[in-house]
């Protein structure tokens, strides 16, 4: 034991330079853990479990290197448990009990236009109580989120504005099956206790005077100077605004591996500091006695700092601008100090800033692949090698230039590999060719694109900005040709289905080992990141999905994954369709040669563990003849249903009807291992899942009779 202790105390004292790395590293684990723990009993208990490790290696240390880091990496835990708890309970907010239709006046708090789509999303802060529509009073959320389609937003509609309307109001959704898009707890962070659309007439009771604002009105000069979705993306680079992006450009942007330039982060930081800096420091140069007496490089990490912290305000603030920004602060601080900037010091910093204000952001793919990449670039380049091969040579004009391809290219396909398993955790698919596309996208847009658009937007002050306009179309046009070039290229994405949690966290823990260690004990991390990444490429994928509501079920036939219903919209075929790692449309079940459906049921079997199972769902509202239900009930092994069972409908093995579907939301059952996971659990007691809710009001009875279709199996 004691020569494993003075092995240890080396490695940490050659290591000594990195360990302040593990601070955010260890922030980020309590946050995590907080996510994973399922009540505020185990999340006590892990509070203090950390509090009691961290003591017990203080008492037992005896002053030793190991026994500091150890204690100072479990409070840093147990500081990021308690920082996502408390910010969960400070947000807290009531959210709608259940879907309605309400009339109630608002305060606009923030307007995004949804060109693209023709709409408006506002944010709304209701004033007093609704009404619904048998004009009894209803208690509203504090803070309401709408779509309003633009033909229906009238004149004066502003930021701080009142408004009188009617919407259709519903809770905010808890993910459609295992592995999606979790917005109910978005929602819960934001304060946004309901979602719906709006209806006209919408009535502007008070006028704000300040109109959409700055960011809106920016986004809206520039959609109009602009065609197609080269206005969106002229937008985006500007204010972040990408709304004005068509679907179909923006998910080539995401096939080819060029979403990223669409998000306000790093590289347009980055361009708008360096912009201003070098204008300051040659307007200024200008001046002799200026040049003579005052430290101009300082005057311009000044200017620069105003133009990062102006920027990620007219931008709207999210986290990867936030990130962005605190990193431009630092460096510049660093750069005014006479110190090295750019390091993995910086970006644990500009980690533990974001952490420490927003810690909720820590689960969310933004924050993950911002800090995934900014730490792979700066840690590939830290390696004394790496430094050697890419730093300063005495060399020729095409030798340097085929070092600097060469470095982009390395780093491209380092940062493509790095955001790998985070993009398959997400979203379920990851582009193979983003590296490529980047070595033109990443120059064109940094200085060609945000150069011309600068230059319009200051030529627009006199009118003048109509060629440069012209200049960034043609510009714009070019980026997305490049995308969707790359897009429609043979096996330009690979699909997979939603990994396990405990495969992406081994995955997470390698590469950040590997990343932050400078020692040979680096390579250990290979171990945790290769059994994540197998265990995530053999995970079978799901051979059924339904939804929480029950209307919608997708299973995997022979032919591919087919949708009970044809008519579903196209957020819930993409959800099935990702979640069940199909890249592309589902198909339909009803054209399978294995289904036998009528307007009614659908009955399929599909193979799965050995042997074949027989699938049966409902596929409308009309009531099927209680006998017949009752005998394809007992032939079955699963029975799917949106509507309520009765009891003697027994499948062999498993029923999710409405009522079972209430308590479980959306389910993913594998029939090989015969798992069956869901949105709910019993012991769940994060804030989102079961939230405090305000009564939806009375609802009319529905009295409907529809005709009884006879099923024929």
């Amino acid at each position: 034991m004691a020569g494993a202790g003075r092995t240890i105390e080396c490695w940490l004292e050659a290591e000594r330079d990195q360990l302040v790395l593990w601070l955010p590293v260890m922030l980020g684990g309590g946050i995590a853990l907080w996510f994973a723990l399922p009540d505020a009993a185990a999340w006590r208990s892990a509070i203090l479990g950390l509090v009691a490790i961290g003591l017990a290696c203080v008492a037992t240390g005896r002053g030793g290197r190991a026994a500091r880091v150890l204690a100072l990496g479990m409070a840093a835990a147990a500081l990021g448990l308690g920082l996502i708890w408390f910010r969960a309970e400070t947000v807290a907010a009531p959210v709608l009990g259940g879907p309605m239709i309400a009339s109630f006046s608002a305060k606009v708090e923030v307007i995004e236009p949804l060109v693209a789509r023709r709409l408006m999303r506002l944010t709304l802060l209701p004033v007093g109580e609704g009404a619904d529509t048998a004009g009894h009073a209803v208690a509203l959320p504090h803070r309401i989120r709408v779509n309003l389609a633009e033909r229906d937003a009238p004149g004066g509609l502003g930021t701080g504005a009142i408004v009188r309307l009617r919407a259709r109001l519903m809770p905010p959704p808890q993910p459609a099956v295992p592995g999606a898009y979790d917005f109910a707890r978005v929602a819960w962070f934001g304060g946004i206790g309901a979602t719906g659309r709006g209806f006209a007439p919408v009535v502007v009771t008070a006028t704000s005077g300040s109109g959409a604002g700055i960011r809106v009105a920016l986004s809206r000069h520039i959609v109009s100077r602009l065609e197609g979705s080269a206005g969106g993306i002229a937008a985006a680079l500007a204010t972040g605004d990408v709304g004005a992006i068509t679907e179909d450009d923006s998910e080539a942007m995401r096939r080819a591996g060029l979403a990223h330039l669409l998000s306000v982060s790093g590289l347009h930081i980055t361009a708008a500091v360096a912009a201003t800096m070098l204008i300051v420091m040659r307007l200024f140069a200008l001046s002799p006695w200026l040049a003579l007496h005052a430290r101009l490089p300082v005057i311009a990490a000044l200017a620069g700092a105003a133009a990062a912290i102006g920027y990620t305000l007219l931008t709207g603030s999210q986290v990867p601008t936030i990130r962005s920004c605190v990193a431009a602060l630092l460096v510049l601080v660093a750069l005014a100090m006479g110190r090295e900037a750019m390091t993995l010091r910086l970006v644990a910093t500009g980690a533990m800033c974001v952490m420490l204000v927003l810690p909720e952001s820590a689960a969310g793919p933004s924050f993950q692949l911002s800090f995934a990449a900014i730490t792979a670039i700066m840690a590939f380049h830290e390696h004394p090698a790496i430094r050697t091969f890419f730093g300063a040579h005495d060399e020729g004009r095409v030798r340097k230039l085929g070092r600097g391809v060469a470095s982009l290219l390395l780093t491209g396909l380092l940062v493509e590999v790095a955001l790998m398993p985070i993009a398959v955790f997400h979203f379920h698919k990851s582009g193979l060719y983003g590296a490529f596309a980047n070595i033109i996208a990443i120059p064109l847009t940094t200085f060609v694109v945000m150069p011309l658009e600068a230059l319009a937007l200051l030529l627009d002050v006199g009118g003048m900005g109509a060629p440069v306009w012209w200049l960034v179309q043609a510009s714009l046009d070019a980026l997305l040709w490049l995308a969707h070039r790359v897009a429609d290229a043979p096996g330009s994405v690979r699909a997979l289905p939603a990994m396990p949690t405990a495969a992406f966290a081994l995955m997470v823990v390698g590469g950040i080992w590997i990343a932050l260690w400078r020692t040979r004990w680096r390579r250990l991390g290979a171990l945790p990141l290769a059994v994540g990444a197998i265990w995530a490429l053999t995970t079978p994928p799901p051979d059924i999905l339904v939804t929480g509501d029950g209307r919608h079920v997708a299973v995997r036939t022979v032919a591919g994954l087919a949708m009970l219903r044809d008519r579903a919209g196209d957020y819930t075929r993409a959800t099935l369709a990702e979640n069940g790692g199909v890249d592309g449309e589902p198909l339909f079940l009803a054209d399978q040669p294995d289904a036998r459906c009528s307007r009614d049921l659908c009955v399929t079997d599909i193979a799965g563990g050995g042997r074949t199972w027989r699938v049966l769902a409902t596929r409308s509202a009309y009531m099927v003849p209680i006998d017949q239900l009752l005998a394809a009930c007992r032939t079955a092994d699963i029975v799917v249903s949106e509507r309520n069972l009765p009891r003697r409908c027994t499948p062999r093995w498993l029923r999710l009807d409405r009522n079972m579907l209430r308590r479980t939301g959306g389910v993913a059952v594998t029939l090989g291992a015969g798992r069956v996971e869901t949105i709910l659990s019993p012991g769940d007691r994060h804030p989102w899942r079961d939230p405090p809710t305000l009564d939806a009001g009375p609802r009319p009875a529905r009295r409907f009779t529809p005709p009884a279709y006879r099923f024929q199996s």
